[in-house]
């Protein structure tokens, strides 16, 4: 009995250790799954927080252009990086180029933004409450605007969105038409084809065409070339190239009238090329020029 007694004590203790270990064995293993689980988290967590931080950076890298709204319509500039550029009738021109055109010279600017199409016959309307086109579509460029009603329109504008719009140089122009730092030397703004990038005598139909519906420029800029002539803020002078400062050139001080770019819906193709030169007086309005914004 007293033998018999000693085992049943003995398998009692044995069982009760053997429970005792199996909860502590099973304690620790949630725990070390927990840590393991929380380790995993906290990494997948990092991650994401990593690709948060880092995405909106390289976007905004990347392009660097600006969405502007107002009363309810939204239009892109698009950021030019500034550099250095030979401007005038270089030898992609050939013999199209006229007298005014030369002599080619070198121009540095600095950084800018310029819109990615002109302005459209929306966003005159949103700004100024009317639309003065002859050739009515909201999405088509406004047009029969003069020089004078396109600085009473910026003056409005930047009035609506606290900015400083403008028309932009000449220079300014033709560097972005030309595509900018990523220029591939095109004799017309995005190709050497004129049909496939412009609305221009010959396939326009006699008449404007919706932005964007002709292939870009090297920038992602839409009908530098046809569709409306585009107003620039310098006055003109055919003599002007012979002494224009290499830095940031903003035109003469005076002129007959003011300069104009990009040939239209109604010129040839020699008048649409990146390097023709055009322009009117203040006052002129008809349905072959319209405007682009810089800022």
């Amino acid at each position: 009995m007293n033998k018999t007694y000693k085992i049943k004590q003995f398998m009692k203790k044995f069982f009760l250790f053997l429970i005792l270990f199996i909860a502590v064995v099973s304690v620790y293993g949630q725990r070390g799954v927990r840590r393991t689980a929380v380790r995993k988290s906290a990494v997948v967590s990092r991650q994401r927080t990593v690709r948060k931080k880092v995405s909106p950076k390289s976007s905004q890298k990347r392009s660097g252009d600006i969405t502007v709204t107002v009363n309810g319509v939204s239009f892109k500039m698009i950021k030019v990086k500034g550099g250095t550029f030979t401007m005038g009738a270089t030898e992609e021109q050939g013999s199209d180029t006229y007298s005014d055109e030369l002599p080619t010279h070198r121009v540095t600017l600095s950084d800018y933004y310029i819109g990615q199409t002109e302005v459209t016959q929306t966003l005159w309307k949103a700004v100024m409450g009317k639309n003065p086109s002859e050739l009515k579509g909201s999405n088509r460029p406004v047009e029969n605007v003069s020089w004078d009603d396109c600085q009473t329109f910026i003056r409005k504008l930047n009035r609506l969105t606290g900015r400083k719009f403008r028309l932009p140089t000449e220079a300014e122009w033709e560097y972005a038409a030309r595509g900018g730092n990523k220029s591939r030397g095109y004799k017309y703004s995005g190709s050497n084809s004129l049909g496939a990038v412009a609305w221009y005598a010959e396939n326009s139909g006699d008449t404007t065409h919706e932005v964007k519906t002709r292939q870009p420029n090297e920038l992602g800029i839409y009908d530098m070339s046809g569709n409306v002539v585009e107003w620039c803020n310098d006055w003109f002078d055919e003599n002007y190239y012979a002494q224009s400062p290499a830095s940031n050139p903003k035109g003469p001080s005076s002129g007959p009238y003011h300069l104009a770019r990009g040939g239209g819906w109604g010129f040839d193709a020699r008048s649409c090329r990146v390097v023709y030169r055009d322009g009117d007086k203040d006052d002129l309005r008809c349905s072959g020029f319209g405007l682009r914004l810089a800022l």
